[in-house]
């Protein structure tokens, strides 16, 4: 098999954008296993210049192998927290949570936008005894999750479309999912007057999510949300709007870099 070099691949360090490209393949794989032969295959390179990028990405860390293939590695994990950490609110984020007489027991996530999905930054893991909500790294249609929601609220109805129109219909990841942008802006224009943004199970069944816009402490930061996931059959409307209250109330102190903890 001879080299098939793509086009994307010539630019001043094509090892590097290879590097890129195999994790990106591997994150996408969401934790599958990929063998050699499948990098190679779905980016178009030799088998022998996939096993050398390979070789270097696991002793960096980047990946790790087992018998059933490639998959991404812990050092990005690290780097990956380092990136959320750049930020002053998501330092602040883990104490003001913690302070907060209800939302320390409660799963409670930062996500930013990132086109149009939501990628999750930071997890405050409460104590409730379920696992909820979405790991770290993990990116959701941002019209389908709270956080996303919460984030595109922000915008104009006009932006929105333009932003969402070519991805519809969105993806029907469970019963509850909207596919249009017309069945979104509704859902904007209760974020808006209430504060707060609620998905009732539009991205994961069973789970209802509730999340706020912050402000940002800087021009450069990013626009970033905050929201709790609760268990369906927990969440009606009176524990709906105490958690949404309550995180109206972090994303208080987290909107001022001088505030203290909640009371």
């Amino acid at each position: 098999m001879t080299d098939t070099t793509d086009r994307t691949d010539r630019g001043p360090a094509p090892a590097v954008t290879r590097a890129l490209r195999i994790l990106t393949l591997l994150a996408e794989a969401e934790g599958v296993p990929m063998t050699l032969s499948e990098i190679a295959r779905s980016l178009g390179i030799a088998k022998s210049s996939t096993a050398n990028l390979c070789i270097v990405l696991e002793e960096g860390g980047m990946i790790e192998r087992d018998p059933a293939g490639y998959r991404l590695g812990r050092r990005t994990a690290e780097l990956g927290g380092a990136f959320a950490l750049q930020f002053n609110q998501v330092r602040e984020f883990y104490r003001a949570v913690a302070a907060s007489p209800l939302l320390h027991r409660e799963v409670v996530q930062i996500a930013m936008l990132d086109g149009t999905h939501a990628l999750y930054l930071a997890r405050h893991e409460g104590r409730t005894p379920y696992r909820l909500g979405t790991p770290l790294g993990s990116r959701l249609p941002a019209a389908l999750s709270a956080t996303g929601i919460a984030l595109l609220a922000r915008l104009g109805d006009q932006q929105v479309r333009a932003l969402l129109s070519p991805e519809e219909p969105f993806p029907g990841l469970t019963a509850d999912s909207i596919t249009t942008v017309d069945a979104l802006l509704p859902q904007l224009d209760e974020v808006r007057a209430l504060g707060y943004a609620v998905d009732r199970g539009g991205s994961f069944g069973g789970i209802t999510g509730v999340a706020v816009a912050l402000e940002g402490w800087a021009p450069s930061d990013p626009a970033l949300a905050m929201g709790a996931a609760l268990p369906a059959e927990q969440a009606d409307e009176e524990r709906i709007a105490s958690v949404g209250a309550a995180l109206l109330e972090v994303a208080a102190v987290l909107t001022n870099p001088l505030g203290g903890r909640p009371a």
